[in-house]
């Protein structure tokens, strides 16, 4: 199984941006914990990640092609971004959508999401394990078809 995590604009500004929300880890130490916890016998992983909207979107399109899911965390576009969604709807592969900080526990704003529909489910609050548990739902749900 190939899974692509897609992360959006000021995730690269991890263990600086907020660290009263987001943690002092950095966007590097997110991808070691992931890989940690994924051998490559399980699952084969490839990270990206982009602060444009458009790249973002070229990234999912491409990956239609190449990966069997996406965990994505489109940072400030999970709430205004129909592009994003829309990019999300075109393609055939499973997709979920994670943040690191509990979206519904903080400004107003923050609580909609509008790529979420386009998702099997969104995972919200846990921290980095938001990921571990968005790439365990695409395996899990694999293995049921």
């Amino acid at each position: 199984m190939k899974i692509i995590v897609i992360n959006g604009p000021n995730l690269n500004m991890l263990g600086k941006r907020e660290p009263g929300i987001y943690g002092k880890e950095t966007l590097e130490d997110l991808i070691d914990y992931i890989k940690q916890k994924f051998g490559d016998d399980i699952v084969k992983l490839e990270f990206f990640q982009s602060n444009h909207e458009g790249y973002i979107i070229d990234k999912i399109h491409e990956a239609n092609e190449k990966f069997d899911g996406i965990v994505i965390n489109p940072g400030a576009f999970t709430h205004y971004s129909y592009a994003i969604s829309d990019a999300i709807k075109s393609v055939s592969i499973k997709t979920v959508e994670v943040h690191i900080s509990n979206i519904h526990q903080r400004e107003e704003f923050r609580h909609k999401s509008v790529t979420a529909n386009a998702c099997l489910g969104q995972i919200s609050g846990f921290g980095f394990d938001s990921y571990i548990l968005g790439i365990n739902a695409l395996i899990n749900l694999t293995r049921l078809q």
